[in-house]
Parts: structure tokens; sequence; C-alpha cells
């Protein structure tokens, strides 16, 4: 196998490749199972996916058994192995992906901005930075609309109590909107 890669051509090991195939056998009912309630994603994966993982695993060690341990091929499934125990959690909570993809995407921001923040002014202006981006992605995490909360908390924050700070969090603001508009 062979596959183009900056502009020459890079040579796929044939077990590289059959293990690709392997694996897109496991993202493929992944696939038709994203988005759907948790309890369902697991009766499929242990349908469907569980035979598909096992299978994967055993193949690994028996052609990782005939592998140099030098082989570039053999470290790629050491790395896997070692880590099988890991990898596998997913089928046993619906909850988890079988991928970080969502956790890298929301950390995006995070590390295109890096240089920009760089010269926040001050190690406190850094600091400050920091806190309300964390504040920004709770309201997120919340289901709050960030720009709207924070609007709102700032007009109102003098007015209100210290002892009472809590109120002002996105989780208590967005139950407090709810009850106000009913």
């Amino acid at each position: 196998m062979t596959a183009k890669a900056s502009g020459k051509l890079a040579v796929i090991a044939p077990l590289a490749f059959a293990a690709a195939q392997r694996i897109d056998a496991i993202f493929d009912v992944e696939r038709e199972i994203n988005g759907r309630p948790v309890e369902e994603r697991l009766a499929v994966r242990r349908e469907r996916v569980a035979s598909l993982v096992s299978a994967l695993e055993t193949w690994m060690r028996t052609e990782r058994a005939r592998l140099s341990r030098h082989s570039d091929v053999a470290k790629a499934m050491n790395y896997m192995l070692n880590r099988w125990d890991t990898f596998t959690r997913f089928l046993q909570d619906g909850r988890i992906c079988l991928t970080n993809n969502a956790a890298e995407r929301a950390l995006r921001g995070i590390a295109l901005g890096r240089k920009s923040w760089l010269f926040a002014g001050s190690d406190r202006g850094g600091e400050r930075a920091a806190v309300m981006y964390t504040l920004i992605q709770t309201a997120r995490l919340n289901d709050v609309d960030p720009q709207a909360w924070v609007a709102d908390v700032l007009a109102r924050i003098n007015d209100h109590a210290i002892q009472r700070l809590d109120e002002r969090l996105p989780w208590n603001w967005k139950n407090n909107r709810a009850q106000l508009a009913a």
C-alpha cells in the first residue's frame, strides 16, 4: 500500500492497513449511534461493537507475536495493547465517546489564542483572562448564553449581596431566569 504524504509516496505496512480497516468497522457503528440516548448507545455497543473490539484485540495479539519488537508496527500495537482497558472503557459506559474529538474541538480556541494571550499586559491580566475564559466555558457547559449571562451579571452585581454571589453562577442564573419566566 502507498499513500501520498508531503508530496512523496509513503509505504503503508499491510498490517497497519488491516488494523485501520478493523478500527474503521468500529467507527462505522459509532457513527450510526452518535447522538442517540446513552442507554441505546450502550446496547448497540454490547450487541455489535464488543465483538469487533474483541476480534481486534485477538488479531492484534496474534499478529504482534509474529513481529520483531523493534518494528514500528509492533510499537504501535504495543502502545494500544498496553492501554487496552482504557480504550475499551467506552463499551461499559454509553456516555463515553470513542474519540476525544469533542474535547479537542473545545480546546482549539485556547490553542489558537495562545499567542494572542501571551501579552495580556501582566501576570495579573493573564490570570483575569483565564478566570473569564473559565466562566464563559462554564456558562456554555450549562447551556447558558455566555454573552447574555455576563451582561446580566455585570448589570446586577453592584447591588447584589456578596454572601449570595453563588446565585449569579451560570447554573443558578439559568434556574432563576426560568423561574422568572414562569
